[in-house]
This record gives structure tokens, C-alpha cells and sequence, in this order.
């Protein structure tokens, strides 16, 4: 079986229940944890996937990646998941679960890139911009890039809005060659 088709029916199945429990944004969260987890901490994947290691002690660690706060169905789900023997899919199951959530909560992932720090008018003014072109409200996260130089990069859902002095620089180069 297919590692797409497996961690989207598990984590429909996680989303239904979370709905039905009233648990579905604690769930999102822990799965949002898990998620960064995984992004930053690379020995979280060899970890979970040792076969040398007790179910219990994969447990722990994956409870402990999914946040300070975990819910009741959070822990049942892992141990599902480990009783069934798919910890190797685990990641793509939390990445699944986000993105139903979102499509069911019509959140949409917005970043801003910039050059220097912006303040936190400015970044709100992005957002609520984001939130006028979209039927849905607006996850933002800010990342300073100083390679830009200047100007600022906006991208969501499938639009990015490219406004750095580093792009038009580039522009400006190939039109005179």
C-alpha cells in the first residue's frame, strides 16, 4: 500500500474523531509539534523507526515531541499507530492531518519574507491583506532573509508576490545581456 493512501485514511480517521471528541484544534497543535519535531530534529526519525526500540519507549518520545499539552486522543492515536506497526508513516500522517484540518477550517498558510525585522503593524497588514484575497483566515509566520537586500517576498496558497531588490536587481541584469 501506497504511504500517501495510508497516512491520509489514518489521519482522516484521527480528524473524524477529533471532531466528534471536540478535540480537533488540541490534536492540531499536536500534530503541528510533531511536525517541527520532525523538521528539526533529525534524530527523531531514527529513533522512532529503531526496531531496536520497546513500543513503550517510542511512546514517550513521541508524546514528548507532540507538545507540552497532549491530548487523551493524541495518545490513543499514537499507540494505534504503533500497535499497527506504521511509526514509519507517523510523519506523513501529523503532515495529513494539518492539511485537512486546514482545508476544513479554510485556514490558509501565509509567509512574508523580508529583509530586516518588520514590526508587528506591518506584518498584521500583510495578513489582514492575505485574509481580503482568501475565503479563509490566515496562519502567518514571518522569516528575515537578508539575501533580498530589500523589499519584502509574499507568498500563499499557490501565489508568491515577489517585491525584493534582489529579484528586480536580477530582472534589470538579464534585460541588459
Amino acid at each position: 500500500m501506497d504511504v500517501g493512501v495510508i497516512s491520509v485514511r489514518y489521519a482522516r480517521a484521527l480528524l473524524k474523531s477529533a471532531v466528534i471528541a471536540k478535540q480537533e484544534d488540541i490534536v492540531y497543535q499536536n500534530m503541528q509539534c510533531l511536525m517541527d519535531c520532525y523538521l528539526n530534529v533529525s534524530e527523531l526519525r531514527l529513533t522512532v523507526n529503531n526496531p531496536m526500540l520497546s513500543k513503550e519507549k517510542k511512546q514517550g518520545v513521541i508524546r514528548t515531541a507532540c507538545g507540552k499539552t497532549v491530548s487523551e486522543l493524541t495518545e490513543r492515536f499514537i499507540n494505534l499507530v504503533l500497535h499497527e506497526g506504521r511509526e514509519e508513516v507517523l510523519q506523513f500522517m501529523a503532515a495529513s492531518y494539518i492539511m485537512l484540518y486546514r482545508e476544513q477550517k479554510h485556514i490558509i498558510n501565509g509567509k512574508l519574507t523580508t529583509a530586516s525585522k518588520v514590526s508587528a503593524v506591518v506584518e498584521d497588514r500583510m495578513k489582514r491583506l492575505v485574509e481580503s484575497h482568501t475565503n479563509g483566515s490566515v496562519e502567518f509566520s514571518t522569516e528575515v532573509n537578508p539575501d533580498i537586500i530589500g523589499g519584502f517576498v509574499l507568498e500563499y496558497d499557490t501565489y508568491r508576490m515577489d517585491a525584493s531588490v534582489k529579484t528586480r536587481l536580477r530582472r534589470i541584469l538579464t534585460e541588459f545581456k
